[in-house]
């Protein structure tokens, strides 16, 4: 692989993570919904590769060409707002983490397709909550 394969996995990685995290914290800290942020928390633990030393080294975050946010990342109406956002994130992230990861690895490959429906299905139960509670 490329440094800049692997600088776009190494930042597909944390976005993923990162949505994840979000999404976690606020079934952990303001539902205090054990089962479904252990569940987030799982899914977080899976995003992850084996060559964390390669990606870190591609890590390039001064020449990234769009790292400035966009209006629409700069605000938020509510909490369901957070999440929709966070869970678009994390999916599109795990599906370039799909594609890419054919590359060196079908097996990680399939994980994260099964993230990427995972978390299609708890956005359907999880945005419910959070839609109900504005």
């Amino acid at each position: 692989m490329t440094k800049e394969h692997l600088r776009l996995i190494d930042a597909n990685l944390n976005r993923l993570r990162e949505g994840l995290r979000v999404i976690e914290d606020i079934f952990r800290y303001i539902y205090n919904d054990k089962e479904n942020a252990s569940r987030l928390k799982k899914i977080r633990h899976q995003s992850r590769l084996n060559f964390y030393s390669e990606l870190l080294s591609s890590r390039d975050i001064k020449n990234d060409v769009l790292k400035k946010s966009t209006t629409s990342e700069q605000k938020r109406e509510d909490l369901n707002s957070i999440l929709i956002a966070n869970f678009k994130r994390a999916q599109e992230s795990a599906r370039v983490l799909e594609e890419f990861t054919k590359l060196f690895s079908i097996e990680n490959s399939e994980t994260f397709k099964a993230i990427r429906y995972e978390l299609y299905d708890l956005e359907i139960v999880l945005t419910k909550i959070t839609s109900n509670s504005k």
